[in-house]
């Protein structure tokens, strides 16, 4: 009797010091790598729009399944990465972190702070790609959004959950239209997320820190995905600024 219960013992600090986490991750291998995008072979069970980490320790993003193999967007630097380095699988569909204390930040097109500021460690995360309520169930827009520019408010009234887009020719005050708009919610209840892509990180930096010397990036969280960043990092920082947006 004390032989078997030895065993079993055994087999219970096996169990407990078995590193399960690493055990059924898998790995894959890069078939081919171009413009930032590497087809993946040797997935049996991936997701769609999951996080896959590269040897060099690059993030990757699951777009496109197919029975040949598995269309990764590198989500940085891909000049690194050569064919049949392998791929590491992380189960995690892409998300991004929310809460308060993204307020008073500036984060990259993917939700990571690059800001002085020490890091995050997010308390809740939102997905990026998620179904979209029914419009039924949605609430109306009953709410004025004030911009404090008196020709909009009066001409072209906005109402906070309503979509407007701002276009005209380039110099034509399209960005002093939205950062006004940010320094008038000021007491108000609101909280804004500014995107800025492609754009000179001297522009962005003089957006900052109008925005932090009017005490409005208390309320305010800014993306920045500029212009020396990839393209398909450009491309996610409207994503993760919508996730950003629809948690508050």
């Amino acid at each position: 009797m004390s032989v078997i219960q030895d065993l079993l013992g055994q087999i219970e600090q096996w169990i407990n010091q078995a590193q399960l986490n690493d055990d059924f991750l898998k790995r894959w291998e890069i078939l081919e790598l171009k413009d930032w995008v590497a087809t993946v072979i040797g997935l049996d069970s991936v997701m769609f729009s999951e996080i896959v980490v590269f040897d060099n320790g690059v993030k990757g993003l699951v777009l496109d399944l197919s029975v040949d193999g598995v269309g990764v967007l590198v989500l940085w630097d891909y000049s690194t990465l050569k064919q049949w380095d392998s791929v590491l699988s992380t189960g995690r569909v892409f998300s991004v972190g929310v809460w308060e204390e993204y307020l008073w930040r500036v984060v990259n097109g993917i939700g990571e702070p690059i800001d002085w500021w020490k890091g995050i460690k997010p308390k809740q995360f939102w997905l990026v790609e998620k179904i979209a309520p029914w419009v039924i169930t949605r609430k109306t827009v009953n709410v004025p959004l004030e911009t404090g520019i008196k020709s909009i408010d009066a001409m072209v009234p906005i109402g906070r959950g309503q979509r407007e887009l701002i276009i005209w020719n380039r110099q034509t005050w399209k960005t002093t239209i939205a950062t006004d708009t940010i320094l008038n919610q000021k007491w108000k209840d609101v909280y804004c997320i500014y995107v800025a892509i492609g754009q000179k990180e001297s522009k962005v930096r003089r957006i900052v820190e109008m925005l932090r010397e009017k005490w409005a990036m208390e309320y305010t969280t800014v993306v920045n995905a500029p212009i020396s960043d990839p393209a398909v990092v450009q491309y996610i920082a409207p994503y993760v600024g919508c996730a950003l947006w629809e948690y508050f």
